[in-house]
């Protein structure tokens, strides 16, 4: 049964993994994407800073196309390791290579979100520290070969094969790893009504 919300929740997202999370939360939602939209930033940003600017970048687009009573979700997850950011491997090679760099260490997962209304918007990001014991050339292949991690920063994902075999520890939002922070999206949901509401009131 869903929860009744007083705003229509639109997902700017084609993840799989995000409208799954987001649909975890028993609220309505629909989901409506531009395409071609622009992910670049600028390259002396510090990256403590990426995933939240990606998802207010993303979210100009429908910053005048929002409806009455809508609020616009975007999402960006970006991999932090070794003071730089991996983005999504474009082949067998360069995923190889950076599980090669996440193996035996810590790393940083943020993901950025934002959220448009017709009056307001609001962003903020969710950092969590994921852990990888030693892998070897084999598990790595054997991932790779299997499950094709090209759409995934890092070239992994959390939820999948590798995360079983490789996560020794998880310092964090495991949710925020494949994508969503749910719990602070669902808190920050809250907020945003009610600052909304405060607005219209004034």
């Amino acid at each position: 049964m869903l929860i009744p919300f007083p705003y229509k929740l639109i997902l700017a997202s084609n993840s799989p993994r995000r409208k799954e999370l987001l649909a975890g939360l028993n609220l309505d939602f629909e989901v409506k994407v531009i395409p071609g939209i622009d992910e670049n930033y600028p390259a002396d940003m510090p990256t403590e800073n990426i995933a939240r600017y990606l998802a207010e970048l993303k979210a100009k687009p429908y910053e005048g196309i929002v409806a009455d009573r809508e609020i616009v979700i975007t999402a960006d997850t970006v991999v932090i390791v070794n003071s730089h950011v991996l983005g999504k491997p474009k082949d067998a090679a360069q995923a190889r290579a950076m599980l090669q760099e996440l193996s035996g260490c810590t790393h940083e997962v943020a993901t950025g979100v934002c959220f448009t209304s017709q009056k307001r918007k609001h962003s903020f990001s969710v950092s969590t520290k994921v852990t990888f014991g030693t892998l070897s050339s084999e598990e790595i292949d054997y991932y790779i070969d299997r499950y094709r991690p090209f759409d995934k920063a890092g070239a992994y994902g959390i939820q999948e094969w590798i995360g079983y075999v490789g996560v020794t520890r998880l310092e964090g939002s495991y949710f925020n790893v494949m994508g969503l922070p749910v719990q602070r999206i669902w808190t920050e949901l809250q907020r945003f009504v009610d600052d909304s509401h405060e607005d219209s009131v004034l």
